[in-house]
């Protein structure tokens, strides 16, 4: 199944489920898309933005993807997982446009028979998410001109000058 509207793109196949959205996550949502009753455990991530990057007090966050690439590796990193860690399901969310302070930006869900594999599934989903999607933040600091850089952790951005 493929979605797209001005404010929701998504994509599923067989357990997995990917999404781009504008619009507040929510965490039910999410975690209903994984409910089997073959899975004695969920696991939810949720990442918000946070108030500060290295010392630096944070106004706020904004995302930008190339959409339809970033669905696709979105899905082919969900595929894997619910291979490798035997899941009943998998969806990660994540949020485009400006993300304010204590907002989320990703949601992640897994299911599974057991929560060792929901634990481990639901984290490398998150460090495959960071490494692999076409998903950029631009960082607002109070005070200064906001920095584009990939979504990777710890990692500063670097001004590009026009």
């Amino acid at each position: 199944m493929a979605s797209q509207d001005e404010d929701l793109w998504e994509l599923s196949s067989e357990g997995c489920y990917v999404a781009l959205a504008r619009d507040h996550l929510s965490v039910q949502t999410i975690m209903d898309r994984v409910r089997n009753p073959a899975a004695g455990a969920i696991v939810l991530f949720a990442g918000t933005t946070r108030d500060n990057f290295a010392g630096k007090p944070v106004k706020e966050l904004t995302y930008t993807a190339y959409k339809k690439l970033a669905l696709r590796t979105m899905l082919a990193i969900t595929r894997e997982l619910i291979k490798k860690h035997g899941l009943k399901g998998i969806a990660m969310i994540h949020r485009l446009g400006t993300v304010p302070i204590g907002e989320e930006s990703i949601l992640i869900a897994v299911s599974s028979p057991h929560r060792q594999a929901a634990w481990r599934a639901g984290e490398e989903a998150l460090e495959e998410c960071k490494s692999r999607v076409e998903v950029w933040k631009r960082e607002e600091f109070d005070g200064e001109e906001g920095v584009w850089r990939a979504n990777r952790d710890g990692a500063m951005g670097e001004k590009v000058k026009s």
